[in-house]
């Protein structure tokens, strides 16, 4: 029988490491399970590490996509696929269309960035337009 994990603040690399990993496992967790229940407070736990141990710079929201993506090592097609629209990707990392409600929350969790962040205003390329 396998050992359920008892968590606790992050507060050092390993655990941060331990709880990333379990999430990942658990992220696709249905609703109203255990492991959805498990996941929602890792996620917690994930977001208040980070809070305290990373500063986020002050950059546009696509140019922050863009260092995540660099951390963690993605391609445009890595979040295509958690998108489903690799045209609708390439035109916002290109500043050519705003980032999406939906954008913004698959690529809060994908990224592990605080949605906050990816709602500021930006310019884009081409009409002028912000994002509101």
């Amino acid at each position: 029988m396998k050992t359920k994990t008892q968590w606790f603040l992050i507060d050092s690399e390993q655990d941060y490491q331990k709880a990333t990993a379990r999430y990942e496992e658990l992220k696709h967790a249905a609703k109203g399970t255990a492991e959805h229940k498990e996941k929602l407070l890792l996620v917690h736990l994930i977001s208040e590490y980070e809070n305290a141990q990373w500063d986020l710079p002050e950059v546009d929201p696509v140019e922050l996509i863009k260092i995540r993506m660099e951390d963690f090592g993605y391609k445009s097609a890595d979040l295509a696929r958690e998108y489903g629209d690799k045209g609708t990707v390439s035109k916002v990392l290109n500043y050519k269309q705003a980032l999406s409600l939906t954008m913004i929350r698959k690529f809060s969790e994908l990224l592990r960035i605080p949605a906050e962040a990816l709602i500021k205003e930006y310019e884009l390329k081409g009409n002028g337009a912000e994002l509101v």
